[in-house]
C-alpha cells in the first residue's frame, strides 16, 4: 500500500473515531497523569484525547490481535459497564470468544481451577437438563438446583467452554475493571484496554485512549479488534485453501 492510500486510510479512521465521539474525555481534573500525553486540549473543562496518537494505539493493538486470530489463541472480552454489556456480548458471541459482562468475579484468572470447576457444572446441568439426567432428582431438588444454575449462568455462561486461561484480554474501561487487569497482569496474560482520560495506562499491555463509555466509541473499538481477530483467522484459511 502506498503511502497516498495510507494516509486516506488512517483519515479515514480517525474521522470514524470523531463521528462516533471517540474524542472526548472526562473533565480535566479526573485526569489520570499517565494519559497526559495522549490529551490534545481542554476545552470547557474537558479534556478532548488525541485521535491521531489513538489511531496509533489502535494500530498496534489490531496488529496484536490479528496474530492472536492467525494462531487461534483465546481473548476474553470484559465489559460489566451498561453501556458496554451488550456490544462485547455481540461482538464476542460473533467470533466465538468468551466473555464477561456480569461482574467480574474475583479469581477468574488468578484461582481458575475453581472457576473452572462452577463452569463445568453449569455445563453438566445443561447436558444433564437436555438428556434427562435430572429425573433422577425429586422435584424439590430440582427446584433448590435450577436456583443454584440460575446465579451460575448470570456470572458464568459467557465463559463456558473456556478450558484454560486465555491468552489475552480485551476490555473495555480499565479503572472500571481494575480487578480483572491487575489478575491478568499477575498472570501474565496480556491485556488490550479501551480506556478513558481517569484511567492509568501503565501495566496496560495494548492501551486504546479512547471515549470508553459512548455507545458508537464502543462499538467502533470493539469492532476494531473483532475484526482484526477474525482477518487473522481468514488468512490462515486462505493459505490452506
Amino acid at each position: 500500500m502506498q503511502k497516498t492510500e495510507l494516509k486516506k486510510e488512517a483519515d479515514t479512521i480517525m474521522e470514524k473515531m470523531f463521528e462516533a465521539g471517540a474524542h472526548y474525555g472526562y473533565s480535566k481534573t479526573r485526569r489520570h497523569p499517565s494519559v497526559s500525553p495522549f490529551i490534545y486540549a481542554t476545552k470547557n473543562k474537558a479534556d478532548i484525547i488525541n485521535l491521531e496518537k489513538t489511531s496509533g494505539m489502535l494500530n498496534e493493538a489490531v496488529e496484536f490481535v490479528k496474530n492472536l486470530g492467525v494462531s487461534s489463541k483465546i481473548v476474553l472480552f470484559v465489559g460489566t459497564k451498561p453501556e458496554a454489556k451488550v456490544v462485547i456480548k455481540d461482538l464476542a458471541e460473533m467470533i466465538n470468544m468468551p466473555y464477561v459482562v456480569e461482574r467480574w468475579i474475583g479469581g477468574t484468572l488468578s484461582n481458575f481451577t475453581e472457576i473452572k470447576k462452577r463452569i463445568t457444572e453449569l455445563e453438566n446441568y445443561r447436558k444433564d437438563s437436555v438428556g434427562g439426567g435430572l429425573d433422577k432428582y425429586t422435584k424439590k431438588e430440582r427446584v433448590v438446583m435450577a436456583k443454584k444454575m440460575e446465579k451460575l449462568t448470570r456470572y458464568y455462561s459467557g465463559l463456558v467452554g473456556l478450558k484454560k486461561i486465555p491468552d489475552a484480554l480485551f476490555v473495555v474501561d480499565a479503572r472500571s475493571e481494575h480487578i480483572a487487569t491487575t489478575e491478568a497482569k499477575r498472570s501474565g496474560v496480556p491485556v488490550i484496554a479501551l480506556l478513558n482520560s481517569d484511567s492509568n495506562i501503565k501495566g496496560i499491555d495494548y492501551p486504546i485512549v479512547a471515549n470508553d463509555t459512548a455507545i458508537p466509541s464502543i462499538k467502533f473499538f470493539a469492532k476494531a479488534i473483532g475484526n482484526a481477530y477474525k482477518e487473522g483467522q481468514n488468512a490462515v484459511l486462505e493459505k490452506k485453501s
